[in-house]
């Protein structure tokens, strides 16, 4: 091939690479050309027939990742459970922002408004420090305790949990696993605690408290003297939610080397949940202090160790005047759970129960009355505050009960099952079907 050589201001160029790089620049001009028109199409069939769906899960093996991203978000917004199979096929994806759609997705559809309220997807556009920030706070959401996850779904989020390089979508994974309480990620959750990103050890520390298997409790147990205050705490609230007896030693140790107010408070409620009676000078020495959260703590933990010869000092808690309303909670659950069970008025059952009323009390009520309704005596006498109950409290009571998995509750429930609000007699048939399967398996 004969090169004519160009001479211009001193320098040469050779037409050859001139051509080359024009054929360069035309093939990228084409292969854009030919993106927009697919990502164009994907938009077509995202606002057309829902039977779209299929064509659109084909651009998800373009190798184009732009048009990919388009193909997820479509798939997304299409929503119900037929787009479950594409976004689970997403979630293997080597692009980390189409993976945290697919995630985001896939728990759209067992919680719907999780995408615009409460996942990830909507930082993408924000930065690199807001997507940061997202993983700063916790996320509470979960799903409704009578909502089955497909097994597939849920070996595909395990598998992501440790799946590459990208912390995001690795944590976001684990956040999903939490949100949708999947029993079957326990094992990657407990393998991403010993990764060296907070972030991910934080998502699974709080998935597993909402998972609740008490087996993965050990598991968590190593962070607990962890130098990073928020991974610290979330270990100790995780040992106390899971009941892991074996990580006491250093819960203990914890509490006597607290760095500051909040690490106590969370070794404290850690050693009060786990209610061991060994531990019960340390509940007396804090049932009187100044700060509420710990009083508090230490008035379920001698609820929990069950001595009658607290029960005084239980009883001058829960009737003090002007005390902090956690504190009157806290003793209310200790005497209940000491065995005062009578449903008169000023009682600590009924008071309990109308706490349920209440926005601000009523999440620690709750997570109270189930703690509770697995005693016998407790469940004999709280139909009895139904009389008269109101519509928060009816709901409530629903799947309080249904927490118990016991069949006493069952002819309660069925007269809920009747009630007038509809809201109220659909959680009932719910909470019903919730017990009668999980006591049959």
């Amino acid at each position: 091939m004969r090169i004519l050589w160009v001479w211009k201001a001193g320098s040469v160029c050779a037409l050859p690479l001139l051509l080359f790089i024009s054929q360069v620049n035309a093939q990228d001009a084409k292969q854009k050309s030919a993106d927009k028109a697919q990502i164009s199409r994907i938009h077509e069939l995202q606002k057309g027939d829902p039977h779209g769906l299929k064509e659109i899960g084909g651009f998800l093996q373009d190798p184009d990742r732009a048009v990919r991203v388009e193909a997820v978000k479509a798939i997304v917004k299409i929503g119900s459970s037929a787009s479950l199979d594409p976004l689970v096929s997403a979630t293997r994806d080597t692009d980390a922002e189409v993976r945290v759609r697919a995630t985001d997705g896939i728990v759209n559809v067992y919680l719907p408004g999780y995408v615009g309220e409460s996942s990830l997807s909507g930082y993408f556009t924000r930065g690199v420090k807001r997507v940061k920030a997202f993983f700063s706070a916790r996320n509470d959401s979960v799903i409704d305790d009578d909502v089955n996850v497909r097994e597939d779904v849920a070996q595909a989020i395990a598998e992501e949990i440790n799946f590459g390089d990208q912390m995001d979508a690795r944590s976001n994974a684990a956040l999903a696993a939490g949100v949708l309480r999947l029993k079957a990620a326990v094992p990657a959750l407990e393998q991403g605690l010993r990764s060296k990103d907070s972030d991910l050890i934080f998502e699974c520390l709080v998935a597993l408290q909402k998972v609740h298997d008490p087996g993965a409790g050990p598991g968590a147990g190593f962070l607990v003297r962890d130098l990073d205050e928020r991974t610290q705490v979330t270990a100790l609230e995780t040992v106390g939610v899971l009941r892991s007896t074996s990580a006491a030693p250093d819960v203990r140790y914890g509490l006597e080397n607290a760095r500051n107010l909040r690490v106590r408070r969370a070794a404290l409620s850690s050693l009060a949940m786990l209610g061991m009676p060994e531990d019960r000078p340390v509940f007396k020495q804090y049932a009187m202090n100044g700060d509420p959260e710990l009083r508090t703590a230490a008035l379920e933990g001698l609820g929990r160790v069950r001595e009658p010869e607290d029960t005084p000092a239980l009883q001058a808690s829960f009737d003090e005047p002007n005390a902090d309303w956690r504190i009157h909670q806290g003793s209310a659950f200790a005497l209940v759970n000491e065995g005062n069970v009578a449903t008169d008025e000023f009682s600590p059952l009924p008071y309990l129960v109308e706490n349920l009323n209440s926005r601000t009390r009523a999440g620690t009520a709750t997570a109270y009355l189930k703690e509770l309704i697995q005693r016998e005596d407790v469940r004999k006498s709280i139909v009895n505050t139904l009389e008269g109950a109101t519509r928060a409290q009816r709901l409530a009571l629903c799947w309080i009960f249904a927490a118990s998995q016991s069949e006493d509750l069952l002819p309660a429930l069925k007269k809920l099952s009747s009630d007038e609000d509809a809201q109220v007699a659909t959680a009932a048939k719910r909470a019903t079907h919730l017990v009668q399967t999980r006591r049959s398996s």
